[in-house]
């Protein structure tokens, strides 16, 4: 936000300018979708879920903790997964001691799982309605709810894999400094049925609209705006919901956007771009912007990357002479692919206060699978999405 009050003042961008960016339909989208998911957790809905995952461990035993992560990474796909992962966290953490292992052998791979689910939809991410805001600014037709669902399961299917029976072995296996950060919260709340059932009702309503071809940010508006009608939470609850933090920040950044489009920098990043990877054709070109978005995710805000990044895909795409739209989709999941540090992602910034992990506990079991998902989108992506 201050960049974008120092390009205003500067007269960089315009109030028009300013305006375009704050009412982004990816805000409202995002807004109202905080807003139902908040409506779920409060009304108790969500919390049904986790204390039946919570009983569930007492049955299954060893095969608990997969089903509880898989089950948190299927939720990612629909629901911000940072609640998710940290009403999960102390299920993995009990599941885990009953089971007389290190709660730093499943902490990670939740985390990680979260991530992947996320990326199977254009919802599970705030990062996927940016860069279809993004896209859509360049005049590319919307995605669809599930457009990117297939590349987004394939990648998160070889990742379940890794995490199965390969990260076990790169993971710590001492309780070293697990529970320190007491960020994780109470019991969930108690179930008030009518309101859990209709703050279902409504949630399914969107999912179904928007994958209807409707308008995510009419649908999710219109959603949000009926819990509240029919009173199923409190206005402070809502408000709560909100993350003001991450909204700014989003604003902010397409803010900085409209400036890099304006004064032509992104015209002539382009340009650079493509005259390096011209004669090294499409897919070469679809790898340097997947790798280039990975890396920068890992240092950077996954909102500032896609602002970054989306506009240069585009021109890249179109320098080439190639649709653009398999580019597009290449940074939506190299956006969302940030494992080697934890400070990455926040459910990695979780688990790593959480678990008492080390920086290189996450550049160990990540890195290694970042490499996977730049291999298999790759691979993938053209063949879904052909040039």
């Amino acid at each position: 936000m201050v960049a974008a009050a120092t390009l205003l003042g500067l007269d960089v961008i315009s109030l028009e300018d300013l305006g375009r960016g704050l009412a982004s339909p990816a805000l409202v989208a995002l807004a109202s979708l905080f807003i139902i998911a908040r409506a779920l957790d409060v009304t108790g809905g969500m919390g049904v879920i986790i204390r039946s995952a919570a009983r569930m461990t007492d049955r299954m035993g060893a095969a608990s903790a997969p089903v509880i992560i898989t089950l948190c990474g299927s939720l990612s796909a629909f629901l911000n997964n940072t609640p998710l992962v940290i009403l999960a966290a102390p299920i993995i953490q009990d599941s885990a001691r009953r089971l007389g292992i290190s709660p730093k052998r499943l902490l990670i791979p939740l985390s990680y799982a979260s991530i992947m689910g996320g990326a199977c939809t254009l919802i599970g991410t705030s990062t996927n309605l940016l860069v279809d805001d993004m896209a859509q600014r360049q005049n590319l037709a919307p995605f669809s709810l599930f457009e990117i669902t297939g590349v987004g399961l394939a990648i998160a299917a070889v990742g379940a894999l890794y995490l199965a029976f390969v990260a076990p072995r790169l993971l710590p296996a001492d309780d070293e400094g697990v529970d320190r950060s007491g960020i994780l919260p109470e019991a969930p709340p108690p179930l008030r049925l009518v309101p859990a059932l209709i703050s279902v009702t409504v949630f399914a309503f969107v999912l179904g609209a928007a994958a209807g071809g409707l308008p995510i940010a009419v649908v999710a508006f219109v959603g949000a705006m009926a819990l509240l009608a029919f009173q199923v939470m409190k206005p402070e609850e809502a408000y709560s919901g909100l993350r003001p933090q991450v909204l700014l920040m989003i604003g902010g950044m397409l803010v900085v956007g409209e400036a890099l489009g304006k004064t032509g920098l992104a015209f002539q990043a382009t340009n650079t771009v493509a005259a390096w990877t011209q004669p090294l054709g499409p897919i070469a070109a679809l790898a340097i912007i997947y790798v280039a978005t990975s890396v920068l995710t890992e240092i950077m805000s996954n909102a500032a990357v896609a602002v970054l990044i989306t506009p240069l895909a585009i021109g890249l795409a179109e320098n080439l002479g190639v649709d653009s739209r398999p580019f597009v989709v290449a940074v939506m999941m190299a956006a969302s692919a940030s494992f080697a540090t934890p400070v990455g992602y926040q459910t990695n910034t979780i688990v790593h206060q959480v678990g008492g992990y080390t920086y290189m506990d996450f550049v160990r079991v990540g890195l290694p699978l970042n490499v996977i998902s730049a291999i298999v989108a790759v691979w993938l992506i053209p063949r879904v999405f052909p040039f």
